[in-house]
């Protein structure tokens, strides 16, 4: 289980041989990397599922190799296309790999046993983000300068930033808190899979969610990607390009999970700031587990804003996948209520 979808294990991975499994989307949602949050969204994880499934089958198209399978329909067994879907699926259907344990001790983090205990089959535990902009709530505007990009600008503008070229940055992907990495960490974490083909494939992967959005009319921002490497082959994994993974912007609006984490910053300031303080003290003290040491806890949100964030994420995913899988409003008018929140 993560915070957002449930993991089934049908067949495990072995040293040699992949598994088979889904994922199971839910309505649950979570920023601040806090974890499930009080609400559910409505009809939310049908809508991540339907995007991640439509971004899979345009990798597969391509020649990028995924560990998609297809999508499960309401009780069938078997993973079909999702243009043979009558309704919005919730369960994808998966090859597996090995994930082993990472040991720490604090935040230090045993890397060496992870990659021992993985071989050849194994999920990378990196998030390969990239960057067509720097937008608001972008967490390059607080580790970095816009002369560290070429940019010329003294600081950092109270609006979105158009980079000439994508910026990819590595990350971590199982500490308690993800830290941004230089390239020869990255590369060592990254054991036997090449950093260099990673690199790649994530701008393959920007590059195709960036030009579908395009013929949306959709404004795509940022993204990550996470991989699985097996056979000797780098391999797409997780979810890619919906609103929870990636940025999207719509006619100079926010439409991705950055709506409900700007949200939160303006109607629950004293928990947001509870929770930078919370990760300050736990890195400083060496701690792994910084929920423990934060003192506020998240309020639920009113209906008519879970309402305005499902029609988000509804409409949005009707207009990247082209086809009116959702009973959602046109997007330029969910997107008018995502501007009077």
């Amino acid at each position: 289980m993560t915070s957002v979808k449930e993991f089934r294990v049908e067949e495990a991975a072995t040293d040699d041989e992949l598994g088979r499994g889904a994922f199971v989307f839910t309505d649950d949602y979570s920023v601040f990397d806090w974890g499930k949050m009080p609400d559910t969204i409505p009809d939310k994880g049908a809508s991540l599922c339907a995007m991640g499934a439509f971004n899979f089958e345009l990798l597969e198209s391509d020649g990028i190799p995924t560990h998609y399978r297809g999508v499960v329909p309401d009780g069938d067994d078997d993973p079909i296309a999702l243009e043979d879907v009558s309704e919005p699926p919730r369960e994808m259907a998966i090859d597996l790999t090995q994930v082993p344990d990472l040991p720490n001790d604090g935040r230090e983090y045993d890397y060496d046993s992870y990659h021992g205990d993985a071989g050849e089959n194994y999920l990378i535990p990196l998030e390969v983000v990239f960057r067509n902009q720097v937008p608001i709530g972008s967490s390059l505007r607080r580790r970095t300068d816009p002369a560290d990009h070429g940019l010329g600008l003294d600081s950092w503008p109270a609006e979105a930033v158009d980079l000439e070229a994508p910026i990819v940055e590595f990350s971590t992907k199982y500490e308690e808190s993800d830290r941004y990495l230089d390239r020869k960490e990255a590369d060592t974490i990254a054991g036997i899979a090449d950093i260099a083909d990673l690199e790649s494939i994530a701008r393959e992967v920007n590059r195709l969610v960036t030009d579908r959005a395009q013929e949306a009319g959709l404004d795509h921002q940022d993204g990550k990607i996470e991989c699985c490497y097996y056979d000797g082959e780098i391999r797409v994994a997780d979810v890619v390009g919906t609103f929870d993974e990636n940025r999207f912007s719509y006619e100079g609006t926010q439409l991705s999970k950055e709506v409900l984490r700007q949200y939160h910053k303006r109607t629950q300031p004293d928990w947001v700031r509870a929770v930078e303080a919370a990760k300050a003290e736990a890195k400083q003290d060496g701690v792994a587990d910084w929920k423990s040491l934060c003192e506020e806890r998240p309020a639920s949100l009113e209906d008519d804003v879970l309402e305005t964030a499902r029609d988000m994420y509804c409409a949005g995913t009707n207009a990247y996948v082209g086809r009116e899988l959702f009973d959602a409003p046109p997007l330029s008018s969910a997107i008018g209520a995502v501007r009077r929140l």
